[in-house]
């Protein structure tokens, strides 16, 4: 890839990476499309992400066009493989020949299905956000001349960038849902609040008695009915709650308290 190619093409996974503040968000199909990248960046056959959770693999994506078949090698890895040891470690597992890593019996499940889709060379990256890890990268590399793992560490360096920023990705997503659940939980407390007000003031006027009379009246027409004071105060708005009990129930709260 022309160097000013392969920068624009970097510039845009990093920009495509960094877009996680979104509703309806999946992991999954971020991941693939984040491994699509690493396939043009680093000019591989294939790559995915395995997530892995205490210890144990929890959700797989892959990219390129041969992605069925990253998957299956990320699949062998239950087993033993470059993710799981990158993950355990927390550090890179530097370019490896498939075929020296089956001599050492290295991998041996992951190594026979990656040499029988002519896989050469593998080398995976910590998948990392401030010291947490969340899983690994694996790269394929198609068989070449030699047949041979490259010692350029600058591809390495590129592919632990990519596993960085689909690491933020992710943690920038999980505060955003985060952020929008506790918003949510504010606007419902504030609506209830307001709803409950609203009650309490008309059973006020229509009765023409204090406002915490009122509120005393509904609190207590909740808890004997074991309902939500806020749905309590919404039936009152909607004038379909029974304004007789309520008042007995004031009646009772008055009678407590004189005794």
């Amino acid at each position: 890839m022309h160097r000013r190619t392969r920068e624009i093409r970097l510039a845009e996974a990093l920009v495509e990476s960094a877009d996680t503040l979104v509703d309806g968000f999946e992991a999954a199909h971020y991941l693939s499309g984040v491994a699509d990248h690493c396939v043009g960046l680093l000019a591989a056959r294939g790559a995915g992400f395995m997530l892995i959770d205490d210890g144990r693999a929890v959700s797989l994506a892959a990219g390129g066009t041969d992605r069925e078949i990253a998957l299956e090698l990320l699949r062998a890895q239950y087993a033993g493989g470059p993710c799981p040891d990158s993950y355990s470690s927390g550090r890179p597992v530097p370019p490896v020949s498939i075929r020296a890593a089956r001599t050492d019996s290295r991998w041996p499940e992951f190594t026979e299905r990656a040499l029988a889709h002519d896989i050469a060379t593998t080398y995976a990256v910590p998948l990392r956000r401030r010291g947490r890890l969340l899983g690994a990268l694996n790269v394929f590399g198609a068989a070449r001349a030699g047949d041979s793992p490259s010692e350029d560490g600058t591809t390495l360096r590129l592919a632990q960038l990519l596993a960085d920023c689909a690491a933020l990705g992710l943690e920038n997503n999980t505060t955003y849902v985060q952020c929008r659940t506790l918003a949510g939980q504010l606007q419902q407390a504030l609506s209830s609040r307001v709803r409950i007000e609203q009650a309490k003031g008309m059973l006020a006027e229509r009765w023409r008695t204090p406002a915490d009379h009122a509120f005393v009246a509904m609190r207590q027409y909740a808890r004997r009915r074991r309902l939500p004071l806020d749905r309590v105060a919404q039936e009152v708005i909607d004038r379909v709650a029974d304004d007789a009990e309520l008042r007995r129930e004031a009646g009772r709260a008055d009678d407590e308290g004189r005794a």
